[in-house]
């Protein structure tokens, strides 16, 4: 208050007065206190016996300044305060109900949150109405095969869950076509995208399983290696476990019949990981880089050209001596070479998973890396195959052999998070 600020400048200039008159050697002094108005000027007020009335009017006018200044930083920190706490009690009233898109309630996790359901980008309307419709289609399929088996074995019970499950699959489609003809017309929101698209997966993952269910009806009747696995969605949560461990490897061979049309890259049809090696042997067809065969971290890119929908038979040869590969396509060598991971034997009790990348040993699945389509006779040899094995295998001969390491049988695998086994086709189709 004015008061204070008065009464502190009087405080100041005594002092400064009584410096003065001990520095000058005056002796003793003698001061005259006058009464100043509120409203007056100290400086205009009689000092007898005070000196330089100039001096004094210049000292206590800089006094004054110094304590104007003073006043007005603190009044600019109070005003700076006010507004920051204004600001933190909106950040915290607005926490965990306004997190910015992409981002869990409550703020931004630590660490890398990878996306657990989708595909490369959730953003393009268009890849996810494409991805939509290719999973609509590999459940026709499946109803169809089911139609075959329904008329060879007749059943009520099996035309009724039949017809169920293919009006649930025309609603989908209608509702595709809605958000087809709402994106057209500009009306699409990608606010409710995320929605949306949760609550047609959800039906479609219990479409899968209640078809899983129809089909195992069939198992009895079907040879333990005549089915496929089907990947419909790029996530991080479906895939298969193969139960039994890789050997200490110095030669490998490893074939599979594949089937898949996903854009730009298939995925992971499988991946081997070991304590302190994630990519021990890993296949992997990620973005626009064409497939590639992992060991120990080493690479090969592989010349397959296969993600046009169709079933393709590929295998993939190596020795670790001088690390020679060689890669086969529909019973054809495409491509070989050497240097891949030279004297570097397969290391021992990892885990094999179809359909993901593991970055830890049985996890840290990517579902930017998910493999999408449909796998079936995955084998693996601890030796190269020839030329005329593989070719055998490709045209599905009755004398071709299994894997001596890991044979294609449901026994031999575990299932999670979706993914669904069915009769494979291909060899039939072949034949």
């Amino acid at each position: 208050s004015r008061p204070l600020v008065l009464a502190l400048l009087l405080a100041l200039l005594l002092s400064l007065l009584c410096r003065r008159g001990r520095g000058q050697g005056f002796g003793q002094t003698r001061f005259i206190c006058t009464s100043v108005p509120l409203d007056g000027d100290m400086c205009a007020a009689p000092a007898p016996g005070a000196g330089s009335a100039e001096e004094l009017k210049s000292t206590v006018l800089q006094l004054r300044e110094t304590v104007l200044q003073q006043k007005e930083t603190i009044m600019n920190q109070k005003e700076t305060i006010r507004e920051l706490t204004a600001k933190l009690g909106r950040c915290e009233s607005q926490n965990g109900l306004e997190a910015p898109p992409g981002e869990p309630k409550g703020g931004r996790k630590a660490g890398f949150s990878k996306n657990t359901m989708g595909d490369l980008s959730r953003s393009p309307a268009a890849e996810t109405l494409s991805q939509l419709g290719q999973t609509l289609q590999s459940l026709k399929t499946r109803l169809e095969n089911l139609e075959q088996f329904s008329r060879m074995n007749s059943s009520s019970q099996t035309n009724n869950l039949k017809d169920i499950l293919q009006n649930k699959i025309d609603d989908l489609e209608r509702q595709v076509l809605s958000r087809v003809n709402s994106l057209e017309e500009g009306k699409f929101n990608p606010k409710n995208e995320s929605e949306e698209r949760g609550k047609i997966e959800s039906t479609l993952t219990s479409l899968h399983q209640r078809i899983s269910d129809l089909e195992k009806g069939q198992k009895d009747n079907r040879p333990p290696d005549r089915f496929q696995l089907t990947f419909p969605l790029r996530t991080n949560y479906m895939y298969a476990k193969v139960k039994k461990s890789l050997p200490e490897m110095y030669a490998f061979s490893v074939c599979m019949w594949m089937k898949s049309s996903a854009s730009p890259g298939m995925g992971t049809p499988f991946s081997y990981a070991v304590p302190g090696q994630a990519n021990e042997l890993v296949l992997i067809e990620w973005g626009n880089n064409p497939m590639e065969i992992l060991i120990n971290d080493k690479v090969a890119k592989l010349p397959f050209v296969i993600n046009d929908g169709k079933w393709h038979h590929i295998c993939v040869t190596w020795t670790t001596r001088d690390g020679v590969w060689e890669a086969y396509q529909d019973g054809t060598q495409t491509g070989n070479g050497e240097n891949l991971a030279p004297y570097h034997p397969i290391k021992p009790q990892g885990v094999l998973v179809l359909g993901q990348e593991q970055d830890t040993l049985g996890g840290g699945f990517d579902a930017t890396q998910a493999f999408v389509g449909e796998l079936a006779h995955f084998n693996v040899w601890d030796r190269k195959l020839s030329p005329g094995e593989v070719y055998g295998l490709a045209t599905c001969s009755t004398k071709a052999l299994a894997g001596n390491v890991i044979a294609w049988a449901e026994a031999n695998i575990d299932i999670y998070g979706g993914a669904t086994k069915w009769t494979f086709e291909a060899c039939r189709q072949l034949n």
